[in-house]
């Protein structure tokens, strides 16, 4: 039994790794969506997001090339200073240009990553003007968006998963569609402002560059500017409950004129029902 689940184990691992080589062209993922074999992030179609694509890459040839110096000296240590060729060990115990360099190296590697990390986190962190407000709320489990009527919205919507086969546009990805999108402009810098109806969750897009919690009785913001045309998927990322695998983000970016055509669509197709309730009084019997 052992022998049989051992030779199972080394045949996933050889169709993995064949699978893996074979699909290293589609590692990299278009934008909007996740793609299979993917190996790096989502690509950005926004400057943030960029950046920070770029930095995580700086970030891992750095670790590559403290990780391969570390290794070379262990292998010069076990290679030079063994038993076999130093029968007497060395009786030195100090060494000031040693422990000079092991101290200023350290910190020198520390500040070029705080140098280009603390810039990005400025840029998150303090947004430009915003052309388009948007509100995000979460519900358990699903979306809603509401557009403010001073930048020519004035309605709300909500946002739920499709569920069924027939209903899903050919370009939906399973899972990740959305019977109603957040429709946003290109080019344009969009400030989201996050909350929560009920339990936490949170608002991601990946190709956007953001991830922002939804908390209840908090209001969270961020912004993005997305430079390209095209659908973009997110998912809830908190653990919010039984419904949390299915509380999909979908975010269409359009041209000016597409979007200016769509509040006017928008307008009709989401124009509140709501009236107040006819008052009543009680009657003295």
């Amino acid at each position: 039994m052992r022998i049989e689940t051992g030779r199972r184990s080394v045949t996933a691992l050889s169709t993995a790794a064949v699978a893996l080589v074979l699909g290293i062209s589609e590692a990299w993922a278009a934008a909007g969506q996740p793609s299979p074999w993917e190996t790096g992030m989502q690509e950005m179609v926004t400057e943030l997001g960029q950046s920070v694509s770029n930095f995580h890459t700086y970030i891992t040839w750095l670790m590559a090339a403290i990780c391969l110096f570390v290794l070379a000296l262990l292998l010069v240590i076990v290679a030079r200073f063994n038993e076999n060729k130093n029968p007497t060990p060395s009786k030195t115990t100090h060494n000031t240009l040693l422990e000079v360099a092991w101290t200023i190296v350290p910190v020198l590697i520390l500040v070029a990553i705080a140098i280009p990390s603390f810039r990005l986190l400025r840029e998150q962190l303090v947004p430009p003007q915003a052309d388009l407000v948007v509100k995000v709320t979460g519900y358990s489990w699903y979306w809603g968006y509401e557009y403010p009527a001073d930048q020519g919205g004035g309605f709300k919507f909500d946002s739920n998963m499709i569920t069924e086969e027939k209903d899903r546009k050919p370009d939906q990805p399973r899972l990740l569609g959305a019977d109603n999108a957040m429709v946003v402009p290109v080019g344009k810098v969009v400030r989201v402002q996050v909350t929560s109806a009920d339990v936490l969750h949170s608002f991601t897009v990946p190709s956007f560059y953001f991830k922002v919690d939804a908390i209840p009785g908090r209001l969270n913001e961020v912004w993005f500017k997305a430079e390209r045309e095209g659908v973009y998927y997110g998912q809830c990322s908190e653990l919010c409950g039984n419904g949390h695998p299915y509380m999909p983000i979908e975010v269409r970016v359009v041209s000016e004129q597409q979007y200016a055509a769509w509040l006017t669509e928008a307008k009709q197709r989401y124009a509140s029902t709501d009236s107040p309730a006819p008052t009543k009084f009680a009657t003295a019997q």
